[in-house]
């Protein structure tokens, strides 16, 4: 995809790879909207990033996802690229009582969301790229985020139709697969320890300045490119 002269939408950018994502864009010279469920956050990242524009929705809520379209279409109606990156994560055993309801909004924000959006948006004209945020947990699984992991493996299978269905078409569909990175994903504190949204940003925007569709970084990039024997491997050291 082109990188500068873009209108864009990143959805859960307001915190994140989502706000990494939209400051770089920002950088390059884009007109970047996000949305996302708290307007707090939305707030302070308009604070952060002044040029940006946001928008209040909840994607787990099929009318907002709706309304969020209709918005785009009548005042956005150039946007030409859409990133689906908003997602939740749960840690979480089978045995919880609350599991299925964990599971449930799981599938509902990461799997059904940006499967009903990605069908929404491409009746814009003017769309010509789509994004997917998957994940290295899409190959290698971690049992502590069962249903996570599955959403993302969903993910990564429907991204490679999709490239494949679009490919006469002028869309071009690009997946992002991030490993772990310090982030609030899951709960404040438990991703301190890996690398900074900002490593991870400039790594994936050199691979699309270098034409790549399937965009990795550390850890994710062994896993995307693994075998079974290797997979397996990482499976036994990521779940001891």
């Amino acid at each position: 995809m082109k990188l500068t002269k873009n209108k864009i939408l990143i959805t859960g950018g307001a915190s994140g790879i989502g706000f990494g994502l939209a400051e770089r864009f920002i950088k390059e010279n884009n007109t970047v909207i996000i949305c996302g469920r708290r307007e707090s956050a939305l707030k302070e990242a308009t604070e952060k990033l002044p040029s940006v524009i946001t928008k209040v929705c909840d994607l787990a809520v099929k009318n907002d996802r709706i309304e969020l379209y209709n918005w785009i279409a009548e005042n956005h109606s150039d946007l030409n690229v859409l990133v689906n990156n908003a997602g939740i994560q749960y840690w979480m055993n089978i045995n919880d009582s609350d599991f299925y309801q964990k599971a449930d909004a799981e599938i509902t924000t990461n799997i059904l969301a940006p499967i009903h959006l990605t069908k929404l948006f491409s009746q814009l004209n003017s769309l010509d790229t789509i994004i997917n945020v998957t994940s290295g947990l899409a190959f290698v699984p971690l049992s502590a985020v069962p249903v996570y992991c599955g959403t993302k493996a969903f993910m990564r299978s429907f991204t490679l139709s999709l490239r494949h269905s679009l490919k006469n078409s002028n869309i071009e569909v690009i997946e992002m697969i991030p490993p772990a990175l310090n982030t609030d994903l899951g709960g404040k504190g438990i991703h301190n320890a890996y690398p900074a949204v900002s490593d991870f940003v400039e790594s994936v925007f050199e691979q699309m300045k270098a034409g790549k569709t399937e965009l990795t970084f550390g850890t994710s990039t062994d896993r995307a490119d693994a075998n079974n024997e290797t997979i397996a491997a990482y499976f036994n050291r990521m779940n001891p």
